[in-house]
């Protein structure tokens, strides 16, 4: 996270184009109110194209943590008495209004984010989405009914909002990763604390200058910016933050799951992946490398779903190699703004862990098709690369590379490739290639991650449940188990005597 510092309003770079301003907020959201605009103690955000200082935001200590708590419970039994359509109707007004604000917050994210502007509206889409998704499932909180199992009495199961909950979210998906675990949240009944990325927190907050207009009450939706350690820890020991929800690195959220445990919270992670990309000789190739652009690339290769291993049967491995090499090399690199292919990456560490990962293969024996270096448009910018006969001992095919470096190796045997690819505590997506329906089921059974995706790269969305196995994370978001997680189970058992 970025060092806090005093505000430098001369470095500066304002963005331009917007055309609501309102929506560029340097404040946090706490009990419906602006917080923290006159705050000496505040964190830069830099536009990682430029390095330009793009606004400020209040880096908040564990007393506004703590109000922000205050607030949410405070707001919790009006919030989660209200009637399931009077929740989905707010929902359906914060819903419109982010589709309208959509050029606008696109711009804001790739000005703090750095990806491509296209990007940015596909991810505001995707934002959108689940807001709409949990709109209408607020309606439908039901679970089956249960005969009894005694005479005489009768039996209720009722689902019930599990109180306050903590949301922490990211910096590559600084929409989407909000709106999953918010909007589920709210239509489960529940009110929100939510502490977005230092990185990337002027998407966050104008998430929340749009809920303030949809009519969302006073503490329902809270945005706490700082430093993690002080907004978040806080949240972990407090009881009445029944469920904490968290979307980062594996060794973070092992740190929550730790610190959460004196409470004993509900705890949804979506955590590291390390997805293999899998092609079988009968694999029709165009079709293969076109999503292996895909599934390696998009923003940037900083995405949890991002292809990190490429495993091609020996067959179709040369022309592969060659095929992908040459896509991406035709690939255009520079600032989002531009809305070329690749944009920046996140900060300086990014550089140096691609740098690590592509020296490491080389020094093994692994061979550079394309790429390798950081690129010319600048010093967070490296160049879409991809590493040839990377042997399994590379550092790359058991760390996490969340950057533009992809990592191929050839297979002869289709249980030695599975096995391979199953050779890791992450288990989040595995991509597959084949046109073999018996291959197709026997390698999606035996794969070991929570999602499989078969002849495509793009699966995600609001009625799917997203997660993964192993270390990759707890518990599902989207579909109906995105908001089951916000709730809990009460069962009634009365005498008719």
């Amino acid at each position: 996270m970025p060092a806090s510092a005093p505000r430098t309003e001369s470095r500066v770079d304002p963005i331009a184009g917007l055309d609501d301003h309102d929506l560029f907020c340097a404040a946090a959201f706490i009990d419906g109110r602006r917080i923290g605009t006159d705050a000496a103690d505040v964190i830069e955000v830099t536009d990682p194209a430029t390095g330009q200082v793009i606004g400020a935001v209040p880096a908040l200590d564990g007393t506004a943590s703590k109000a922000a708590v205050d607030a949410a419970a405070k707001a919790f039994p009006a919030w989660s008495g209200l009637l399931p359509q009077e929740r989905s109707a707010i929902l359906r007004r914060w819903y419109d209004a982010i589709r309208a604000a959509r050029e606008d917050l696109a711009l804001i994210m790739t000005r703090e984010q750095g990806k491509p502007l296209s990007e940015a509206r596909g991810e505001i889409d995707y934002a959108a989405s689940f807001v709409e998704f949990y709109a209408e499932e607020a309606k439908r909180p039901n679970i089956e009914s249960v005969t009894s199992h005694l005479p005489d009495a009768e039996v209720e199961v009722w689902r019930e909002p599990a109180g306050v909950a903590a949301l922490i979210t990211p910096w590559n998906f600084p929409s989407a990763m909000l709106t999953r675990k918010a909007a589920a949240a709210l239509a489960a009944g529940c009110t929100c604390v939510a502490h977005p990325s230092g990185e990337t927190p002027f998407s966050a907050t104008a998430l929340a200058v749009l809920a303030d207009r949809a009519g969302m009450p006073p503490g329902v939706f809270n945005v706490v910016t700082g430093r993690a350690a002080e907004v978040v820890e806080p949240w972990t020991n407090d009881h009445r933050v029944r469920v904490l929800s968290f979307t980062g690195s594996t060794e973070i959220g092992r740190l929550l799951y730790r610190q959460s445990a004196g409470t004993m919270k509900r705890l949804v992670m979506e955590l590291g992946g390390l997805a293999p990309f899998i092609v079988f000789a009968d694999a029709d190739l165009d079709q293969a490398v076109e999503e292996a652009i895909k599934a390696k690339f998009a923003t940037s290769g900083q995405d949890c779903l991002g292809a990190n291993r490429f495993f091609i049967e020996r067959p179709l491995y040369d022309e592969f190699c060659h095929r992908f090499a040459a896509a991406t090399a035709a690939l255009r690199v520079g600032p989002g703004i531009e809305d070329l292919d690749i944009g920046p990456l996140m900060n300086q560490r990014a550089i140096d862990k691609q740098r690590q990962h592509v020296e490491d293969a080389l020094v093994k024996g692994a061979r550079c098709l394309v790429g390798g270096k950081t690129h010319a448009a600048g010093p967070l910018f490296f160049a879409p690369t991809v590493l040839a006969d990377v042997p399994a001992d590379a550092l790359i095919m058991h760390e996490e590379t969340f950057g533009p470096v992809a990592a191929i190796a050839p297979f002869d045997d289709e249980a030695a490739v599975i096995a391979q690819a199953n050779d890791t505590e992450y288990g989040l997506i595995a991509y597959l290639h084949t046109n073999d329906p018996r291959r197709i089921y026997r390698a999606s059974r035996a794969l070991q991650f929570g999602m499989v995706a078969v002849n495509r790269t793009k699966v995600t969305g609001p009625p799917i449940p997203f997660g993964g196995m192993k270390q990759s994370g707890l518990g599902r978001e989207g579909a109906r188990l995105g908001m089951e997680a916000f709730t809990e189970v009460k069962y009634v058992c009365r005498d008719w005597h």
